[in-house]
């Protein structure tokens, strides 16, 4: 699959949430998370209530650094998935989360220890600029710099994950 990682160089940590997948893309879905992280990966497919027809998995996952843009990157353009990556923060880099749903496409943001979304500040000068003194133009800008289309999104599917079991992936040289 990928290359062999020692101990040393597994820093990272995060979750993959499937939040819906059609059943005949599981197996794709597993084969691409398993080349992006070097490990090959089975998951536990349970029914998507949300949205009949399709499956959900949660997946936590042990790496390199950097992993979870691997697994973003392997599920980007899947358009029929909708799904989150994140990767916890490590004493050399930032944490970050990927956010992807049919009609939106990819979202990313980069995260602070506690899981909040960090906004970086010429972004924030960004929005002030083009809203000018119009505050509902503001908030607009804002909610679109933290996700929130996303967020709405997926809050329904994410709820359906309450009781998903969590199986960790642990990478050992």
């Amino acid at each position: 699959m990928g290359e062999k990682v020692t101990r040393a160089e597994c820093a990272a940590r995060g979750v993959l949430f499937v939040h819906s997948s059609p059943r005949a893309m599981c197996p794709h879905v597993e084969w691409a998370v398993g080349r992006a992280t070097g490990v090959p990966v089975n998951f536990e497919w349970l029914e998507q209530p949300v949205l009949r027809g399709t499956l959900r998995a949660e997946f936590a996952w042990e790496g390199r650094v950097g992993d979870g843009a691997r697994i973003a990157s392997a599920l980007r353009g899947w358009e029929q998935l909708r799904y989150e990556v994140s990767e916890d923060p490590t004493p050399g880099s930032d944490g970050a989360r990927w956010m992807h749903t049919p009609e939106l496409g990819v979202f990313f943001a980069q995260t602070d220890t506690a899981g909040n979304t960090v906004i970086p500040e010429d972004r924030v000068r960004y929005a002030m600029e083009i809203a000018a003194n119009d505050a509902v133009e503001l908030h607009r800008e804002l909610r679109l710099a933290l996700g929130q289309a996303w967020d709405d999104e997926l809050e329904p599917f994410r709820h359906a994950n309450d009781f998903a079991p969590v199986v960790w992936m642990h990478r050992v040289g």
